[in-house]
Formats: structure tokens, C-alpha cells, sequence
């Protein structure tokens, strides 16, 4: 084989694969392609320099990354208002006609994966990006060359943002399912948490044999001259990528209704998961004449598929124990498909939940699943029963480590921060960044310490060596001295922190610092009638307190003697300022980090909170601001931009 032939090869390859992956139409045999790959294959080792970018062989994932690094997209990816019946679609196509009169629609699937933005440049695939929060996400090229309905080069030579939806189709996920069965592995719970998974895996390998399908849906930043978005779409599947199962253009209320009822009834007949249609305004022009809100483009809207409801029996009520010590009840049903989702469990949110909708083990009851919501119970069939159903009791001791279960208004809890069914949580917050901020401390990491006994509660972390670690599977030295370095470095942290760190119902980052400068190290002596003296502390967080240092007053002294945190600085008081002594809550993405910003505001005497009440005064939203930012609306809150906070200052 020479270079032409080659080239040809390589060329003819990528038609059978066309053909196979995105139209859904082998033109050849497994025999006859696997023959040409191989001496493709074969030209290429022999001849390295030689090799072209869009060769098949480039698909081969084997690559192994430490990490995923960030990376922006050329421009933003938005998310979309949500609509949920007829009554909403005219409501926003209203809206919509009064800033365009002359327009028409273009529907398609609102797809369930995990959004990706391509970015090609001459031609060729230069970069692939998480969506991330729309500005900024993590780029993972390495991991989508792995696609085959993602091609490596096209006939498009301008730079260009092709974005889309990851997918695994349902059959590939269900035989997925089916081997993990036979391998005694935990299954997958749905094909949209597949799907993005797979795209974040350090090890492409197992990322290629993932089949996971690419579908277009829009174009970020481009220099193409359709004036219509079907016109564009159309030219965007000519390039090359997959078609989705069903698009329409279609003008006013009763056209898109019909599209939706269609689009909804069929779903069930797709090869991959759907949660509703999107509905965008046809005309480019129009487009950008209507813009954007603070979220979201006003010219598009995702009309969401309705809510599932199924019939299914509690077969019993099991207990979770959360880190906060919270004891939560969780409903076991019979095994029940929703959407292709199989449902065996449904939330109970707490026991008056249980009380008040009378549920009964043995009820047969109507659980509700509704797009990513945990499935719930909203009705139990009391005429169903036959008197074998079983009222349940409130449970009085923790079904971990049998102690005395506190019983705190709808909370039920356990305060022993030894149980093992708080430890891993509690392990995982301890290292979290607002309280010691420990580096390489992740969840799976943190299981393998636990399970393997070398960890059982926090203060184990402090006992780990280098030999401890690397007898375990998985553990090589450079991750094992990373891990020791970063638990060195926790040591001497703020006082605040540690206190934060401990994990106290109700006490969070704000009440860690006015405990830690009110009190310094003897937070833990302070009585009832002091704590609450505090600003911002009430009678149900100084019982908290209380309660938390009565049942481990000998874990914290340990643990204070092992960090020896600093001691507390007493703040300076800030000048004045239009956000002294002001309730403020932070939301969306502004120019350098929140966490900076926060601390900036702090230093103004600032109380900087993480949720919106009506105590709020100011609400400081960046890009893409979400649910605070409606939450504050609904309030009356004063709602700055970054800029405008600055400008008052």
C-alpha cells in the first residue's frame, strides 16, 4: 500500500462507518472492513509521519489522564425555560410574538444525556467540552474521539461550535445491564448517567466500549449564512452527524401541539431516552433580535414530557442515616418500569410524611416520577387494602449503631459521629473546600479506606502511612504521598473550619466564624444562654451545639489536638459601607470567583448567605443565575449584577 492508497483507505473507511453508525446502514461486512483497518493499521506503524488526523485508528481509546483540565467554549451554552402544558406554551408563545410577530417554529427531541460542544477549526476536531456551567467546562477530546457518530474532520473548513447530546440508546444499555447482572456488578441506574459518566472516565479505553451516540442540536459560535436554524441543522447532518428521529417546522399554537402530542406518544419507539420537545423560533434574524434573559434565550423553550404515574406496592420502609446524622425513610416497592426506568424505591421525606398519608407496608400505592425527580408517593390506595398492610413505627434507636435517635420537630436524628453509616459522608464533608479543604479525598477513595477498616472515622484519616496505603489495590506511591501531603497541609488550618468541618446540624460556614470569634477554643464549654447571645444563632442551633459536644466531646478534643487550628483572629471592624452588616447571597458566574468575592464582602462586615428569605438584602448575580435568582425576584430582594455591586462600592 502507498500514500494514495492510503489516503483512499482510510477514505472508505470512514464511509462504511458513516453508513453504520449515523444513517443506521451497514453497506459492508464486519470480514471485509476489519480487513482494510488492519492494513491501514499495518501502513501506519510503518509509516508514522504519514498518518492522517481522521483515521479510524485514531478512535482507539487508550489513553489514561490524571485529570481533566478546564477549558471555555467559544460561546455560552444557555439552558432552557421549561414548559409543562398547553396552557404554558401559549403563555410563552405570547411573549414571544410580542417581540416577533412574523416567525415560525422549528421543533425537535429534547434529548436525556449529557450536553457536549464540538469545536472544529479547518476542518478538523480541535477540541470537545463538558458543557460545565456554560461558560467554562472540562475538556475531554481525548474521551469523545472515541465516538464514532462524532466525525474526526469535515468539509466545513471555518471555525465552528457544534453542540449536542451524548446518548446511550436504550437496547446498548440494557445488555449493559444484563452482563454487569451475570458479573455480580451493581447495575446502572438510567442511560443518561451512563452517558455522562462515560464521557468524564479517566481511561478513554473503557469510554470506547461504551457505544455512546452523539446528537446535534444547535451551532454556538459560526460564520454560516442560513437565515433559517432548520436550514443550519440541515447542513450540520450533511457534515456528517446523525439526524435526530424526528424534526418539524410548523407555525403557531395548534401546529406545536400536534408535533408534541406526536413527539410524546411515540417516544416509547425511540432508540434513546427523551423528556420532552424543544420548541426555537426559526428565523436567525429573529433570534438575535430577541436575545437573552439573565438564564435563558427568549427565542427557545423546552416542552417537557408530562410526569409518569405508576401503580406499585410497598414491600417495606428501610432507614438511611445521612451525614448530618438525619435518619430518612425510604419506600420499597415492587420493581416498576417508568420510562424505562426501573423504580424500587421511592422517597418518604420524613416519618410525619409516613403519619400523615397513612402509608402502610403492603399498601399498594401511585408513585410519580417526573423527569430527574426521585421518584415519590402521592396517593395510597386505601380501598385496595385488605388487612394484611402493617402500620409502621417510628424507630427510637439509629438502625446503624443503636443510639438514642434525637427527635428534633420533623427531624429524626442520630448524633453519635462514629456511626459508621455517617462516617463516609462525614469523611467526605470534613474534606470538602469550605471546611479543611483536603485535596484527593473523593468518594471512591474514601469508600476503599473505609471498607478496607483503615479509616472509621475522621480522625483514622491522621493514622494513614505510606505503607498502610500502598497495600491497598489501586494505590500507587505518587497518589499515596499526594493524599498524606494534603492531610499534612490540614493541619494549622482556621479555627473556623474546624469547627465548620465537625459537620453540626444547623452550623454551617457563617455560624462556624461568629462561634469561633466569639468563643475561640472554648466553643465547646459555651453555654446555652451564650451561644444564643451570638447574632444569627437561635434556640434550635445552640441545642444543636449543645447536643453535638455532649455526645463527642472527647472526638473534638482529639481532633483539635491532631490540627491544631490557629487561633481565632478577632475581625476588625469594616468602615462604612452599603453592605455592612447586610444580608447578601452570591449566585452564577461572575468575573473571578465567588469564593473570592464572598471573602471581599465579608471584609466589608458582609453577612454572605447561601439561600434567599426574606431577611435578604441583597441577591449579586452573575451569569446564568439560577432558582435564587427567581427566589429573590418572588421576594421583592434587591437583585445587583457584579458591576453594579462594584459600581456601589
Amino acid at each position: 500500500m502507498n500514500y494514495n492508497e492510503y489516503k483512499e483507505a482510510v477514505k472508505q473507511l470512514n464511509i462504511y462507518a458513516y453508513h453504520y453508525y449515523v444513517l443506521d446502514d451497514a453497506i459492508t461486512t464486519d470480514e471485509v472492513y476489519d480487513k482494510l483497518y488492519h492494513e491501514v493499521l499495518s501502513y501506519e506503524n510503518e509509516h508514522p509521519k504519514e498518518l492522517l488526523s481522521d483515521s479510524p485508528t485514531q478512535r482507539v481509546g487508550d489513553v489514561i489522564t490524571d485529570k481533566f483540565e478546564k477549558a471555555s467554549h467559544l460561546s455560552r451554552m444557555w439552558s432552557l425555560e421549561d414548559i409543562f402544558n398547553a396552557e404554558d406554551l401559549e403563555a410563552w408563545l405570547k411573549k414571544t410574538y410580542k417581540l416577533d410577530e412574523n416567525i415560525s417554529f422549528y421543533c425537535e427531541p429534547k434529548y436525556d444525556g449529557a450536553s457536549l460542544n464540538l469545536i472544529y477549526e479547518n476542518g478538523e476536531l480541535i477540541q470537545a467540552i463538558t458543557r460545565g456551567d456554560g461558560s467554562v467546562g472540562e475538556e475531554i477530546t481525548v474521551n469523545v474521539k472515541t465516538i464514532r457518530s462524532i466525525p474526526l474532520s469535515i468539509m466545513h473548513k471555518e471555525r465552528i461550535e457544534i453542540r449536542g447530546e451524548v446518548v446511550i440508546f436504550k437496547s446498548v444499555f440494557e445488555a449493559m445491564n444484563r452482563q454487569r447482572a451475570k458479573e455480580d456488578e451493581d447495575l446502572f441506574a438510567n442511560p443518561r448517567n451512563v452517558a455522562a459518566g462515560s464521557l468524564r472516565l479517566l481511561d478513554s479505553s473503557i469510554t470506547a466500549k461504551r457505544n455512546l451516540v452523539f446528537l446535534p442540536y444547535g451551532i454556538g459560535e459560526n460564520t454560516l449564512t442560513h437565515k433559517l436554524l432548520s436550514e443550519r441543522m440541515e447542513y450540520i447532518y450533511s457534515l456528517g452527524f446523525k439526524k435526530p428521529p424526528q424534526s418539524a417546522k410548523c407555525k403557531g399554537f395548534e401546529e406545536i401541539e400536534r408535533i408534541y402530542e406526536t413527539m410524546n406518544k411515540e417516544r416509547d419507539s425511540y432508540e434513546m431516552m427523551l423528556d420532552g420537545m424543544v420548541i426555537k423560533v426559526d428565523e436567525i434574524s429573529s433570534q438575535i433580535d430577541m436575545g437573552y434573559t439573565v438564564k435563558n434565550p427568549r427565542w427557545s423553550v423546552a416542552y417537557k414530557f408530562p410526569a409518569i404515574e405508576k401503580i406499585t406496592t410497598i414491600k417495606e420502609i428501610k432507614l438511611q442515616v445521612g451525614r448530618s446524622g438525619a435518619v430518612t425513610p425510604v419506600a420499597v416497592v415492587e420493581p416498576t418500569d417508568i420510562d424505562g426506568v426501573v423504580v424500587e424505591r421511592a422517597t418518604l421525606h420524613n416519618f410525619d410524611e409516613i403519619d400523615r398519608k397513612d402509608i402502610r407496608i403492603g399498601d399498594k400505592v401511585i408513585i410519580l416520577r417526573s423527569g430527574d425527580v426521585i421518584p415519590k408517593i402521592i396517593k395510597v390506595l386505601v380501598h385496595e387494602r385488605d388487612g394484611s398492610e402493617v402500620k409502621y413505627e417510628r424507630p427510637t434507636l439509629c438502625p446503624v449503631c443503636h443510639s438514642e435517635l434525637l427527635q428534633e420537630e420533623v427531624l429524626t436524628k442520630c448524633q453519635n459521629l462514629s456511626c459508621d453509616a455517617r462516617v463516609v459522608n462525614s469523611i467526605m464533608y470534613f474534606a470538602s473546600k469550605p471546611c479543611l479543604n483536603i485535596d484527593g479525598l473523593g468518594i471512591k477513595i474514601v469508600e476503599v479506606l473505609f471498607k478496607s477498616g483503615l479509616v472509621r472515622n475522621v480522625i483514622d484519616l491522621f493514622d494513614l502511612t505510606l505503607e498502610k496505603l500502598l497495600a491497598l489495590e489501586g494505590f500507587k506511591e505518587k497518589k499515596s504521598q499526594n493524599l498524606l501531603n494534603a492531610l499534612h497541609d490540614a493541619k494549622g488550618c482556621e479555627h473556623w473550619r474546624f469547627i465548620n468541618s465537625l459537620g453540626i446540624e444547623h452550623i454551617g460556614e457563617v455560624a462556624s466564624k461568629t462561634l469561633s470569634i466569639q468563643f475561640g477554643f472554648s466553643w465547646t464549654g459555651a453555654t446555652k444562654e451564650q451561644i444564643i447571645e451570638c447574632e444569627g444563632i437561635g434556640e434550635e442551633m445552640a441545642e444543636s451545639v449543645l447536643e453535638f459536644v455532649r455526645v463527642n466531646l472527647s472526638i473534638i478534643e482529639r481532633l483539635h489536638e491532631i490540627l491544631q487550628p490557629k487561633e481565632p483572629v478577632q475581625k476588625e471592624e469594616a468602615q462604612e459601607n452599603p453592605f455592612k452588616a447586610k444580608v447578601v447571597v452570591l449566585t452564577g458566574t461572575m468575573s473571578e470567583s465567588r469564593g473570592v468575592i464572598k471573602e471581599m464582602l465579608e471584609k466589608l462586615d458582609a453577612k454572605v448567605s447561601g439561600s434567599v428569605s426574606k431577611k435578604t438584602d441583597f441577591l449579586i448575580y452573575g451569569e446564568d443565575a439560577g432558582s435564587k435568582y427567581d427566589k429573590a425576584m418572588g421576594l421583592g430582594v434587591k437583585c445587583l449584577t457584579e458591576t453594579q455591586m462594584r459600581e456601589m462600592l
